[in-house]
């Protein structure tokens, strides 16, 4: 019998990509996988009009989706939030008849400007990572999808290169272990 080959949708949303050392350099470690597609959705759609049709269907050509941003005033980007918006629409991603999500897997690799510490109850933010990101749990279980814990780097002003090639090459051996094995390759301090 065949193995299955998973497929991952990586939602790429940095409004200045070219400017990014972190997003950048993570969506070059997972450009070349195969089995894995990165999808840049500023570079799509640089005039905001999303191609829902288009989006709908790679979303049900692929069994992991990837929210890859940087995290902007505790949330997703500006395009990454539209997409949310017009993409998973009631009867297809959700409501009575919204079930095209079902069992699909949802992973975030966000990066913050803060040091980790600042994302706790007593720190800077007063609030954990883990309770910033709620809004993207509540968004799986409304879909259906599984949430997986998000792949975070940290105090993006002040990590060294070294540690963000560590990180790009964490991310790329996770999506690789995906399209081989699914979930089962996330389960590792999921909560």
């Amino acid at each position: 019998m065949a193995e299955k080959n998973y497929r991952v949708l990586v939602l790429l949303a940095h409004p200045s990509l070219q400017h990014s050392r972190i997003n950048r350099t993570l969506a070059n470690a997972v450009r070349n996988i195969d089995g894995v597609m990165l999808h840049d959705l500023y570079d799509a759609y640089p005039e905001f009009y999303i191609n829902v049709n288009r989006e709908q269907q790679l979303l049900l050509e692929h069994d992991l989706f990837v929210f890859q941003h940087p995290l902007y005033w505790y949330s997703t980007t500006p395009m990454l939030k539209l997409w949310q918006d017009v993409v998973l629409t009631n009867g297809f991603a959700y409501g009575e008849s919204g079930n095209a999500l079902h069992n699909k897997d949802f992973l975030q690799v966000t990066s913050t400007g803060g040091k980790a510490e600042a994302f706790q109850n007593s720190g800077y933010n007063k609030f954990t990572l883990e309770e910033l990101l709620v809004p993207m749990r509540a968004t799986c279980n409304m879909c259906g999808m599984t949430h997986h814990s998000p792949l975070v780097l940290h105090h993006s002003f002040k990590v060294t290169d070294l540690e963000i090639e560590q990180h790009a090459n964490h991310y790329k051996q996770l999506l690789q272990a995906y399209v081989k094995h699914g979930a089962s390759a996330l389960k590792n301090g999921d909560q």
